[in-house]
């Protein structure tokens, strides 16, 4: 085991496990995805609109996702940073539904994406605000040197 592959002692950091909203919410982003793509094949005339449509507009809303919303961000938000890139690629997989014609598919897709997105929200605001108690509490129980 390498020194960065874990904490300080050399342990591995404890993962949160997969809880099923987690799971929910990744078939979430995919559907959107497949909505922004979806979109651009049948909004757009076929060939040549159409495929860059069909490929840029899910390729845009995930180079988004994967700079600014995903666990793992390139640039790192905070809670407000991160529900405006989340509200923004999931209203455009609703707004492209309604494009369609489907707006059941769309109202639907919104409210659980809303739901989940919210409880997916209090867990992560939590996980911070515990995290900022720790280290808080941590600074103060050391002796001054």
């Amino acid at each position: 085991m390498t020194a960065d592959s874990g904490s300080a002692a050399g342990k591995p950091k404890p993962q949160a496990p997969i809880s099923p909203n987690d799971v929910l919410r990744f078939l979430l982003e995919l559907f959107a995805l497949f909505s922004l793509g979806y979109w651009g094949y049948l909004a757009w005339p076929f060939p040549l609109p159409g495929v860059f449509f069909m490929i840029g507009a899910p390729l845009f809303a995930a180079v988004i996702w994967g700079l600014f919303r995903s666990p793992k961000a390139v640039f790192p938000q905070d809670v407000v940073g991160r529900t405006l890139v989340e509200v923004f690629v999931m209203g455009a997989a609703v707004a492209a539904w309604f494009m369609l014609g489907f707006p059941i598919v769309g109202i639907v897709f919104g409210v659980v994406a809303a739901v989940s997105g919210f409880l997916s929200g209090r867990k992560e605001t939590g996980r911070e605000q515990a995290a900022r108690e720790d280290t808080a509490h941590g600074k103060q129980e050391r002796p001054p040197t």
